[in-house]
């Protein structure tokens, strides 16, 4: 309570304030009488698309540890440069996606109360009842990274989970692994729901800043990141998610579908960076008080 006055009586006091969206604006003028500007949150610069040659060497790294990176065994042969993802043709040296390879879908988390990891899994479920019932979709390779006090929890209902088409793999990756990744992967998944309603899931920042495509949970702000159906797809439940992954991933890795269209999409914005989202915002508010 303290605090929350604090920043009441300086945040009336001051010449300017900041603040990650919209709705955080509203509330400061409604609720605490604060002018605030928006300055969005904005990706750092090494989250971008990763190039396949890079994306073939975290795979191999990570095949070293985790099985659903390794290849098939059947299908290959003893000289081969192969990961479950990416080979290298022995004849031209060139880095090439393999045929029939799963989809990779990327999702991170601290494992805390504040993300509700058992949606995916109830999803994933419904995923693989999917492909048992007959429709055209990938095997799935899911990857949730980070730490955090729910991990082992939810590692328990993960080995309770006896999937075909679905691999699930829970690594704690090296920093500058985890862009990598990003740029690597086929789909993200948000869990997180803003505590507040007013801020928004660097995560997903992130992973647009990498062009890929995302569905997340809802929450009332999510809107300012997520356009609906345009970068990504908002959901609210398990079932309303197994829909979304299925509509995505079916006919994988076909180039056209909305998949390819939110990537492409991603792509044409232009992010700014974060020192031209401050000069074009912070600087000219800078400006008129000198």
């Amino acid at each position: 309570m303290f605090s929350f006055r604090y920043e009441k009586l300086f945040g009336r006091l001051s010449d300017y304030n900041l603040c990650v969206t919209d709705a955080m604006k509203e509330d400061l003028w409604v609720n605490c009488n604060i002018k605030a500007v928006t300055l969005y949150d904005r990706p750092a610069s090494y989250f971008k698309e990763t190039p396949l040659e890079l994306q073939h060497q975290l795979y191999l790294k990570l095949a070293k540890d985790y099985e659903p990176f390794k290849p098939h065994t059947e299908s290959v042969s003893w000289n081969a440069e192969r990961s479950a993802f990416t080979e290298r043709d022995e004849k031209s040296g060139d880095v090439i996606k393999s045929r029939g390879r799963p989809a990779l879908l990327i999702s991170s988390t601290s494992w805390t109360e504040d993300e509700d990891f058992s949606v995916l899994l109830k999803a994933l479920e419904d995923y693989e009842q999917y492909v048992n019932e007959g429709v055209k979709l990938p095997a799935l390779v899911c990857v949730i990274t980070g730490k955090g006090p729910l991990k082992e929890y939810y590692n328990g209902l993960i080995k309770k989970l006896h999937f075909k088409h679905i691999q699930i793999c829970t690594p704690w990756l090296e920093a500058e692994d985890y862009p990598v990744l990003l740029g690597s992967a086929d789909l993200g998944v948000c869990l997180h729901k803003s505590s507040s309603g007013l801020d928004l899931p660097m995560k997903v920042v992130d992973m647009f800043g990498c062009c890929l495509p995302v569905c997340a949970i809802y929450f009332e702000c999510l809107h300012e990141l997520v356009k609906h159906n345009e970068n990504g797809l908002i959901f609210r439940d398990s079932h309303e998610l197994a829909e979304q992954l299925k509509m995505l991933f079916l006919g994988f890795p076909t180039l056209e579908g909305k998949l390819q269209e939110f990537r492409k999409n991603l792509r044409a914005s232009k992010q700014l960076s974060w020192d031209e989202s401050w000069d074009h915002t912070v600087l000219p508010l800078l400006s008129q008080t000198e």
